[in-house]
């Protein structure tokens, strides 16, 4: 059975670490621990490793956040995987920072990447684990704080949360949605 990971987030160094790119790191730190690495491919980097008799297909999008459906689009049908098997992983401003939220389905809530995806793919019907990142900022700075640098803190934090994600990650795809949430969902 084949599986879609896709790590949202925007290319580029200005980009790197910032709270809208934790999607990112989420899916490099996969990579990291099965040895694969990313190739740059059509709309995305790609890679591939197998895990427990799954074959887990990950994408880093290199259309930018707000673009991201074309990508996810292109991938999913290239690589014949149903909407049911993908899971998308985002940041959220409406979750506290180091809470995790999966969902088998459901709105965008705002975030312009899952509202492409939405959009181009032709539904809200597939998995996304929201990364909280909290909504520590002023009023009128949202851009700012989303793609700014977790603080130091937060960074400490972001190892066990990003070894946390990718737990749920592989229980969607070993044990099912349903089951992954009710291990994953943290109060």
């Amino acid at each position: 059975m084949k599986y879609l990971v896709v790590g949202l987030g925007n290319i580029g160094p200005e980009y790197d670490r910032t709270r809208h790119n934790i999607g990112f790191m989420i899916v490099d730190q996969m990579a990291k621990e099965n040895n694969v690495s990313f190739d740059s491919d059509r709309l995305a980097f790609h890679c591939e490793y197998k895990h427990k008799g799954r074959i887990i297909h990950m994408i880093k999008p290199t259309t930018y956040m707000n673009l991201s459906g074309r990508s996810v689009n292109h991938w999913m049908k290239t690589l014949k995987i149903p909407k049911e098997n993908i899971i998308v992983l985002v940041d959220d401003l409406a979750i506290p920072f180091g809470k995790l939220r999966l969902k088998a389905k459901g709105s965008s809530a705002g975030h312009n990447g899952l509202k492409d995806i939405e959009s181009v793919t032709g539904g809200q019907n597939y998995a996304r684990l929201r990364f909280g990142i909290g909504d520590d900022y002023p009023k009128g700075r949202q851009a700012d704080f989303v793609l700014g640098k977790f603080n130091n803190n937060e960074e400490a934090e972001l190892p066990l949360l990003i070894d946390k994600s990718i737990e749920i990650i592989h229980n969607f795809c070993t044990i099912g949605i349903e089951r992954a949430m009710n291990f994953g969902n943290t109060k």
